[in-house]
């Protein structure tokens, strides 16, 4: 009988602690873990061992609809995470709908406000996603992400395909709104302007392991694995 050797876990004794405001950035090489950990974070992907606690309380990610609500994630890609046959207030609107008890007309009010905080104008809602440009995706991405009023947001690579001029006004948008909300980032990225600019705390991953977690400064100047300083090109 051929033995067939059991997978490894796709990510395996990672611990860390994200307070109000802070950001943390994780990076890794391809297939690290840094994806599968979002998910389940983000409670798209059931984990299987280990604990997640939210404000002390433990909390199943996948069957919480506060913790949903709580703990909200913008992807890589917004066209492909944007319905392209619905309007942009009526894809926000639908969020709400699903994860509040809001009447018609405060959801309204809620969906034109949080286009407003993210820069764009109450004619928006009326867009369908192919009208808009790049830069303007990632707004309603990010509008889409704030919608529920969470207190963590997770960006997955989220600024990468955006060229270097939006990249510069959406991490100063995320920042102003770090600080009117009190939001906490999980940003995952290899983007060094954007760890010095925006997080607080590093993480650095390698199958699926955390082998560096600590202080931006101390990890960036004086990271004490060479695969850190590869990733960092130190």
């Amino acid at each position: 009988m051929p033995w067939t050797p059991e997978p490894a876990p796709a990510i395996d004794r990672i611990c860390f602690e994200l307070g109000e405001g802070e950001t943390l950035a994780i990076i890794g090489a391809a297939g690290s873990g840094k994806t599968t950990l979002a998910r389940v974070l983000a409670g798209a992907e059931t984990l299987t061992e280990g604990t997640l606690l939210m404000e002390g309380q433990r909390v199943d990610a996948v069957t919480s609809d506060d913790y949903h609500k709580n703990i909200r994630m913008v992807f890589q890609d917004p066209s492909a995470s944007l319905n392209p046959n619905i309007s942009i207030g009526k894809q926000l609107d639908s969020t709400l709908r699903l994860s509040s008890k809001l009447s018609d007309a405060e959801r309204k009010k809620r969906v034109m406000q949080t286009l407003q905080d993210v820069g764009l104008m109450d004619e928006h809602a009326e867009f369908y996603p192919d009208q808009l440009s790049t830069g303007l995706k990632h707004r309603v991405a990010l509008a889409r992400a704030l919608i529920t009023e969470p207190k963590v947001i997770i960006a997955d690579e989220s600024l990468s395909s955006v060229d270097v001029s939006v990249r510069a006004k959406l991490i100063n948008l995320l920042l102003k709104l770090q600080r009117e909300r009190n939001l906490s980032y999980i940003m995952i990225t290899h983007d060094r302007e954007i760890i010095e600019h925006m997080c607080d705390k590093m993480m650095v991953l390698q199958s699926g392991r955390t082998i560096e977690y600590g202080q931006v400064e101390q990890i960036l100047n004086q990271p004490k694995e060479a695969y850190s300083r590869q990733l960092l090109a130190l």
